[in-house]
């Protein structure tokens, strides 16, 4: 069984499943958007293309069998096994076919926070240039935002929807469950963007008090599942209702007893919010790797552990550079458990940063005027030291 210190020491114990990626040799912190694919990831994509080739329009049964294993592993690492669960290419079409759910003309109103991934904010800007009223609470502190999420729904808000971790700063967001309470008050939906929870912070349904709430998600970035393998929990109350926004995917076992003229039909559970026809190779890669975690032991407890110990000697190292506050800075008030699997370093010089750590062959990526240094469970503490003492390069080149 791997154990934090394989993963702190040099070489990384799990560095050579990720030959192919040469984690080894390069400083990739940017494992909170895109991390590093094991070797066996190019068996499932190998396999998809063999069935493909060995079965043609046959293949089908064998990639819906796919399907399952990534529902699976999602269903477990929401610790809810019994989910309904509707996959997608991206978490935009799945949120998309959410909100084509909803009763948006009785209530045109929708809740949300400054500070959500580009995702969410460019769709509900365009939203409200439509005419509805879309209200953004601020973001900071993230350990209040639940209750001040719950604060802002009245009888006409149709839906809630904000993170469980804040992809800018990596602050965890508080009391969720206040916002589901809040939500179901008023009759509203809750939805939860969790893509930058799993992994880095053991997320549970249960705990969380969010049975009733919907959840989406994807394995793109800490999961290592890569492209196109995103999720939506649909709570059990989904099935009255009837996404506008629908592939032919949703009636998919009733095509055959359709009747011309008859009212659109939907299948049961999360079918109903299923899209079409789409490329499985995405399903063969990260069901091979979510078994690659499970034979390596990779639990939501020693990630947990991992990305807490690296993001801390990130912040460890970062301090002993005693660089000026005023060109680039951390948040200090938040506690280590309160933060994800990335710092966030504030800079008006983000962008400029990010540009020379790359000449100095450290990968990051800035949003805004945030340098977020990503760090992964296959890479050492040596590397991470190197990538502090090119930060300090870095800014030191600024003049």
């Amino acid at each position: 069984m791997i154990a934090l210190d394989d993963l702190r020491r040099s070489p990384n114990a799990l560095a050579p499943h990720y030959s192919r990626f040469g984690v080894a040799d390069r400083l990739l912190l940017s494992g909170h958007s895109h991390q590093a694919w094991p070797d066996v990831a190019r068996e499932g994509q190998l396999e998809a293309f063999d069935d493909a080739a060995r079965h043609a329009d046959e293949k089908w049964a064998l990639a819906f069998a796919k399907a399952d294993r990534v529902r699976d592993g999602f269903r477990a690492l929401l610790d809810d096994p019994a989910a309904e669960i509707a996959l997608g290419v991206n978490t935009h079409e799945l949120v998309v076919r959410f909100l084509s759910s909803l009763d948006l003309r009785r209530r045109p109103r929708l809740v949300t926070t400054d500070g959500e991934f580009h995702t969410l904010r460019r769709q509900l800007d365009r939203a409200a240039e439509a005419g509805l009223e879309v209200v953004r609470v601020a973001a900071a502190p993230a350990d209040t935002l639940g209750q001040r999420l719950a604060a802002a729904i009245d009888d006409r808000t149709a839906a809630v929807l904000a993170s469980a971790v804040l992809f800018e700063t990596g602050g965890v967001v508080g009391d969720l469950r206040a916002a589901a309470q809040g939500a179901a008050r008023h009759g509203a939906e809750l939805l939860v963007d969790v893509y930058h929870a799993l992994g880095p912070v053991p997320f549970s349904i249960r705990d969380e008090g969010l049975e009733q709430a919907w959840i989406v998600g994807g394995g793109y970035k800490y999961l290592q599942l890569g492209e196109g393998n995103c999720f939506l929990r649909v709570p059990a109350h989904a099935g009255a209702l009837r996404p506008a926004v629908t592939g032919w995917y949703a009636e998919f076992g009733a095509l055959a007893e359709r009747r011309a003229g008859e009212r659109v039909a939907y299948g049961r559970g999360a079918q109903r919010f299923a899209g079409a026809t789409y490329d499985p190779t995405s399903h063969y890669r990260g069901a091979r790797v979510l078994r690659f975690f499970a034979e390596q032991q990779m639990t939501p407890a020693l990630l947990r552990d991992s990305y807490r110990h690296q993001v801390a000697r990130l912040a460890h190292g970062f301090d002993a550079l005693d660089l000026p506050a005023a060109v680039v800075s951390r948040d200090r008030s938040t506690p280590p458990g309160r933060i994800g699997g990335f710092l966030a370093l504030r800079s008006a010089h983000a962008g400029t940063l990010r540009d020379a750590l790359a000449r100095r062959g450290v990968l990051t990526d800035s949003r805004g005027e945030f340098l977020r240094l990503g760090p992964a469970p296959y890479l050492s503490d040596a590397q991470l030291d190197a990538a502090i003492g090119a930060l300090g390069d870095a800014v030191a080149s600024l003049g």
